[in-house]
C-alpha cells in the first residue's frame, strides 16, 4: 500500500526545500506543491489565518516513517502538519511507481 501524505508549509522556499529533499533522498516518488492554501487553525488558544503551501507527496509504506522524521526534521513548524491517506485504488502503473521511487534508506554499514 501507499499513500498521499498532505504536508503544510509557510512558504514557497520550505515547500520546495521538503519537495526536493524528500524526493531527493528516495522518500517520496514524487511531491505536488500547491500554492496560495489558506490555512485557519487553532494554536496555543488562539485563531490564526495564514497563507500556505500544500504539499502532496506520494509514498509507499517502506518509506513512511523516514519520510515522516525528515519532515519533522526539515520543517520550521514546532508540530507539521503530517497526515497520511491511503491510496486504496488507483492506476496500477503509477501504484507501482510510487512503491520502486519511494523506499526507505539502506541500513548504514558498521
Amino acid at each position: 500500500m501507499s499513500f498521499l501524505v498532505y504536508v503544510t508549509a509557510p512558504d514557497e522556499a520550505l515547500a520546495l526545500t521538503l519537495a526536493r529533499a524528500l524526493v531527493g533522498e528516495g522518500l517520496a516518488a514524487g511531491v505536488n506543491i500547491v500554492p496560495g492554501a489558506r490555512s485557519i487553525y487553532r494554536w496555543r488558544g488562539e485563531v490564526h489565518d495564514v497563507e500556505e503551501h500544500l504539499l502532496v507527496a506520494q509514498v509507499s509504506r517502506a518509506a513512511l516513517p523516514a519520510f515522516e522524521a525528515a519532515v519533522k526534521r526539515l520543517h520550521s513548524y514546532e508540530v507539521p502538519c503530517m497526515v497520511a491517506v491511503p491510496i486504496e485504488a488507483g492506476h496500477g502503473p503509477f501504484l507501482d511507481w510510487i512503491r520502486e521511487n519511494s523506499r526507505p534508506p539502506a541500513p548504514a554499514d558498521d
